[in-house]
């Protein structure tokens, strides 16, 4: 009734792709696990080691890539999570060295990954200026103030939907997030 041999070829075109699944989830937690280290570690100051597991995280990202593909990765949801992390951990990275939030030369990205991670971004860098606020630091307050509100002018040049749209709405909350704990440190000091 039904060609054996169509669906064994079935069977191991699913088995490969499962395994394939396997992999890439296993390997995108480990992402999405040391990029939330890569963030603790900026949050204590800790930029050496930080700046060791990014690399680390970029040695498998390159390797999910040759081994995968871009287009097969991101069919995943698990990698899709694990890189919008590590954007946001990149990101929060280049904005503790000081340097411009900039295209990420080290993995192969698409433009929802650096959207969602920029917008996380912003949420660190609240939880940022909250410990320079508590540590007595009201000027780095207001660079962090500035620099939140830099990304949400470019930001909301995007008409951004969906799951984006939710991650944008975030941001713009971070941006009356520090707008508030500013005006606080202002009000507190006049």
């Amino acid at each position: 009734m039904i060609n054996k041999k169509f669906i064994q070829k079935l069977k191991k075109d699913y088995q490969k792709r499962e395994s394939e699944r396997r992999q890439i989830i296993s390997l995108s937690n480990i992402v999405l696990h040391d990029s939330k280290r890569v963030i603790f570690a900026l949050h204590r100051d800790d930029i050496k080691n930080s700046e060791a597991q990014l690399k680390e995280i970029e040695k498998v990202l390159q390797n999910l890539g040759k081994k995968f593909g871009y287009n097969r990765l991101a069919e995943e949801g698990a990698y899709k999570a694990g890189v919008e992390e590590y954007v946001e951990a990149k990101m929060f990275y280049l904005f503790r060295k000081g340097k411009k939030l900039d295209e990420i030369k080290e993995a192969n990205l698409g433009y929802d990954s650096y959207l969602g991670g920029i917008c996380d971004t912003t949420g660190e860098m609240v939880r940022f200026a909250i410990n320079q606020a508590a540590g007595g630091k009201f000027k780095e307050v207001e660079k962090i103030k500035e620099a939140i509100n830099g990304i949400l002018a470019e930001l909301v040049e995007f008409d951004m939907t969906g799951y984006l749209r939710t991650k944008y709405d975030q941001a713009k909350t971070n941006l009356r997030k520090i707008e508030q704990i500013d005006y606080e440190i202002k009000i507190r000091r006049s």
